[in-house]
């Protein structure tokens, strides 16, 4: 299996979680930056950024940005990477390491929403990760940095607790 294949599979599988949550979900959503948006963050000629799935749950009024990483044929999220800062987005997780990026990816990702009319202008985006492998034994400082920056995480752990609590509701 291709990791493309795999990514695909790990989102579907992510969707479908959220989706019985009660979410509305979106996949490979591209971010309209203009120009001066790219110039702020220090990308000009950068593609537009895509945020791996958009998580909407209208009654409790949440709308999530998510990163859904699988990480089969890796060591998995490794701590230090997401507890790096750089001025300009640089890396994997750029969403996370970059606040300026982050910011304006965000706020302009929350516009195009609203514009097309599929979120609310008082929501929040909350970024968040879910990771299907997480390097050895640092799921929970990962939680505890995530929790306390105010974003959300499902570690490989709460991934398959979900699904359990899923395959018990069917039963």
């Amino acid at each position: 299996m291709t990791s493309t294949t795999q990514t695909d599979g790990f989102e579907q599988a992510v969707q479908r979680l959220l989706e019985a949550e009660g979410f509305w979900v979106r996949r490979a959503v591209k971010v309209n930056l203009s120009q001066d948006e790219k110039r702020q963050i220090g990308k000009t000629s950068a593609p537009r950024p895509s945020v791996d799935m958009v998580a909407l749950h209208l009654a409790r009024g949440e709308l999530l940005a998510l990163e859904a990483k699988s990480y089969a044929d890796t060591p998995g999220v490794k701590l230090a990477q997401m507890q790096e800062e750089h001025e300009l987005p640089t890396g994997r997780f750029k969403l996370f390491t970059s606040e300026r990026y982050r910011s304006i990816v965000l706020a302009r990702l929350k516009q195009d929403l609203v514009e097309a009319g599929m979120a609310l202008p008082e929501m929040q985006v909350r970024l968040g990760l879910i990771a299907g492998k997480v390097n050895q034994g640092q799921s929970q400082a990962i939680r505890e940095l995530m929790e306390a920056r105010g974003w959300l995480f499902w570690s490989p752990d709460d991934i398959k607790a979900k699904q359990q609590a899923a395959q018990n509701e069917k039963a």
